[in-house]
């Protein structure tokens, strides 16, 4: 990567899901980026290229980097092929690599994403076909470089995307349960709920661990993305041995920097397989917990002030097991002083939980419309 290239300041677009937005927020300024604003469906900030790759490899809660190539006026077709031609594309994509485009536009000239989306790739296969001969060949599923584009409002914003594969897929998840919950969401709720990262932490219907994973990680200042074997940038023509050094530089100071001492957190689930499920997951993800096989009304003990965060059955899987809302109210009933953070699309836990919530987070998850409930109780 020339060095031009890697002291320039770029923006930055951390895309989330809507819902996680302050708390995204809140850690990526946490994490010590400059210029990070709240803004709906994503978050900026600024920063060198070196610093996408910390975001990829640091944050929990964003779902995609993307570093901004260039922003245009766009009323026409023509104003995006021509704005999108502004971009030097061979810095990024050799002949012989593979690209992908997808494109959001809320203008009426190219009111159909797909035409845009096909306007984006033309302009730069063409770019590349003038210049060296040759264009890339178009890989939907497994791309070297990924483009996004998004018009609207007569402008356009031209992004490439970091992370190539979500930011969500850490690599640690062996076994999947049934309806597994997001990783970047398990972050996201861990925040949401305030959790200190010292008190005591329990999901009493774990499934395959993720909460209590993403926990654990959190609590040992493990960076997520270091499980990951490769990202987007990684396969960008530009990248070179001395991008290759530099990012091995990064990926160590991280690992220095994680703890080896976290509070207690227990995983417990009354599936045995389940139990087995988030033990596998655990290992891979380099983390110790507490594991406990046990029915939800005899657990968690009460006795010590703790946190729950928990994503109960709800939907087709609530049909299944319709005890689930008040075998949980009666355990938060027990539980004097513990703060509950429970994401649900049903209205059944919060009608039978008698306290009332301090904060209810619309948040979608698995195609549904979830809210996270979260209680202090008294």
């Amino acid at each position: 990567m020339t060095s031009q290239l890697s002291d320039a300041i770029f923006e930055f677009h951390a895309a989330t899901i809507p819902g996680t937005e302050n708390v995204l927020c809140d850690e990526l300024r946490e994490l010590g980026f400059a210029s990070v604003r709240l803004n709906r469906g994503g978050i900026p900030f600024r920063g060198t290229m070196q610093d996408g790759w910390r975001a990829c490899l640091q944050s929990r809660i964003a779902a995609r980097i993307q570093v901004l190539l260039a922003r245009f006026p766009c009323r026409t077709p023509d104003d995006l092929y021509l704005g999108v031609q502004g971009v030097d594309w061979k810095t990024f994509i050799s002949r012989t690599q593979t690209l992908a485009v997808s494109a959001v536009s809320r203008e009426d000239a190219l009111s159909h994403s797909g035409f845009a989306a096909l306007k984006v790739k033309d302009a730069i296969v063409d770019q590349l076909r003038e210049g060296v001969g040759e264009r890339p060949d178009v890989d939907r599923e497994d791309a070297d470089v990924r483009v996004f584009a998004h018009v609207a409002n007569q402008k356009a914003a031209v992004y490439l995307d970091l992370a190539g594969e979500p930011l969500n897929k850490r690599g640690y998840r062996k076994v999947a349960g049934e309806a597994p919950l997001r990783e970047t969401i398990a972050a996201a709720l861990l925040r949401m709920a305030g959790w200190d990262r010292e008190t005591p932490l329990t999901d009493p219907m774990c499934g395959s661990g993720t909460i209590a994973i993403e926990a654990a990680m959190w609590a040992g200042n493990m960076a997520p993305g270091l499980l990951r074997d490769q990202f987007g940038f990684e396969r960008w023509a530009n990248y070179d041995e001395d991008a290759a050094v530099a990012l091995r530089l990064l990926r160590g100071k991280l690992r220095g920097a994680a703890k080896g001492t976290m509070p207690r957190i227990i995983a417990s689930d009354r599936n045995a397989d389940m139990i087995e499920a988030a033990r596998q997951n655990a290992r891979a993800a380099g983390v110790k917990l507490a594991f406990r096989t046990h029915d939800l009304v005899t657990h968690p003990p009460a006795g010590e002030k703790g946190f729950i965060v928990t994503n109960p059955p709800y939907g087709q899987r609530l049909e299944m097991a319709p005890e689930f809302p008040r075998q949980l109210a009666a355990v938060c009933s027990r539980l004097h002083g513990w703060r509950i953070g429970i994401l649900t699309a049903s209205p059944a836990y919060q009608q039978a939980i008698s306290a009332k919530p301090v904060q209810a987070i619309q948040i979608p998850n698995g195609g549904l419309d979830c809210t996270f409930l979260v209680y202090d109780m008294p």
